[in-house]
């Protein structure tokens, strides 16, 4: 596939109105099945000549490249995990044996965030790069941004992440304005920005956007639904999915907020929920297959309603960082498999990653469904929580313990009723036993640039 390297895509202008960004993204499934599995032969091809990773992957599974040739015959394949590509990293610094690409070829370069060890860096020719200014596209068009909006933007632009310069990237492809403060500028600057351009839209991770909000009063002395902000974009972190945290942000904003789902390894984004809020398309599914995997029995399973697993995934067309049934560790549930907007791709709620799935007395429990259940009970409490997890690995036979912000002017003397509650409500939903305790509003820091971590591997020096 040959790209002329563009900020802007020519035709940008034109799609204000269309129904989808590209026409994939409507197409039958059987359809795109067929786009996806030429262009699946087409990599297999490419990997056979330029990856000695793989080349040896492949070999020790007793599998040739020639072999594969559809969707189903990705199960021959072995899984890629995480800590083959920090192994492949630290081994041949950069980019990795993995690199499949010269490097004199090799445009951008991005990193992980790090939150599990030391980044992971990614390259990209320049046929990648345009795929991922492409994929990000799609997104933000299916999430409600349109070309000429203003947008401003809430994530980190430092560090390399994936929400920086790339979102940038991706927002200037589609013919939109990115204003690039980023939550590195502090709430001060990300506010008056907001007040002199008059964003129509905001893109950041969601506890930090809730943040923001709440900080425009005492900065600008006007509340954030007075901003003319239309639309809230939201990823990086668990939230935009939990139906309080949503309701808090469009309150706050007085703006509709959608959802959206990547990670360094593939792009920028893949998934995005349109206007109808009921879950996050596909919409790259002619760059990415995606297979969904049950971890209890390792099978890959069917995209229908109420299926649960970890979704898996295998790059077409990707040169210089590929990656064949990447296990992504993003645990997930379909909600539906057809839409009223017309998209095809299946619709799903990220409800946790099972590298942070801790086992509370064989109970498998994730940090982001607590704090689910936390924000439900708002304003008893604050929304805010840390999960305690002082122990080796991620299982434990003790009560799991919890640290949780009362709600802004309750009374401390309800502390003990409030803590029986709480414990119930996650006994009765989640079916673990918890330990909570009870702590002041603003125990802990504000969000930031920075992901909010919920689960910390020892107890806090606590008043």
């Amino acid at each position: 596939m040959e790209f002329a390297m563009r900020f802007r895509r020519a035709d940008s202008a034109a799609k204000v109105n269309d129904r989808f960004w590209h026409e994939v993204e409507g197409k039958p499934l059987d359809q795109v099945r067929k786009i996806q599995e030429l262009r699946l032969i087409e990599q297999m091809a490419y990997l056979k000549a330029n990856s000695p990773f793989y080349q040896g992957k492949f070999a020790e599974a007793g599998v040739d490249f020639d072999e594969i040739r559809t969707i189903d015959d990705l199960q021959k394949l072995p899984f890629t995990y995480k800590t083959e590509i920090r192994e492949s990293l630290a081994a041949q610094p950069p980019f990795g044996r993995h690199r499949a690409a010269p490097m004199h070829d090799i445009i951008q370069m991005q990193a992980s965030s790090g939150t599990t060890g030391s980044p992971s860096y990614v390259a990209l020719t320049e046929s990648d790069a345009e795929m991922w200014h492409e994929m990000t596209a799609r997104c933000f068009f299916a999430n409600g941004v349109r070309p000429g909006d203003m947008v401003l933007h809430a994530f980190s632009l430092a560090k390399g992440f994936v929400g920086g310069i790339p979102v940038m990237q991706g927002l200037q492809y589609m013919g939109a304005i990115d204003v690039p403060v980023g939550a590195d500028g502090g709430a001060d600057r990300l506010l008056r920005a907001c007040a002199d351009t008059r964003p129509r839209c905001i893109v950041g991770a969601p506890n930090f956007v809730v943040h923001l909000a709440e900080r425009a009063e005492e900065i600008l002395g006007i509340p954030a639904t007075e901003l003319g902000v239309e639309r809230v974009i939201v990823g990086g972190e668990p939230g935009g999915g939990i139906p309080a945290i949503r309701a808090k942000i469009e309150k706050l904003w007085g703006a509709k907020c959608t959802e959206m789902l990547g990670g360094t390894d593939l792009g920028v984004t893949y998934w995005a929920e349109c206007e109808e809020q009921s879950g996050m398309h596909m919409v790259n599914m002619d760059y990415i297959i995606t297979e969904l995997l049950d971890p209890d029995t390792g099978a890959i399973i069917p995209w229908k309603d109420g299926a649960k697993g970890e979704m898996i995934y295998t790059a077409i067309g990707r040169r210089a960082s590929p990656l064949m049934r990447f296990r992504s560790g993003d645990f997930i549930e379909v909600l539906g498999t057809t839409c009223s907007c017309g998209r095809t791709g299946p619709k799903i709620r990220c409800t946790g990653r099972t590298d942070d799935m801790l086992i509370v007395r064989g109970a498998n429990v994730f940090p982001s469904a607590i704090n689910s259940i936390v924000n439900e009970m708002i304003p008893e409490t604050n929304g805010v929580m840390r999960v305690v997890a002082d122990f080796e690995g991620h299982t434990t036979q003790q009560a799991l313990k919890i640290i949780i912000e009362r709600g802004p002017g309750r009374n401390p003397d309800g502390d003990a009723a409030l803590k029986k509650k709480i414990e119930e409500r996650l006994r009765d939903a989640l079916v673990f036993k918890a330990d909570v305790r009870i702590v002041n509003p603003d125990t802990f820091e504000k969000p930031g640039a920075a992901k909010v971590a919920f689960t910390l591997r020892k107890y806090p020096d606590l008043p």
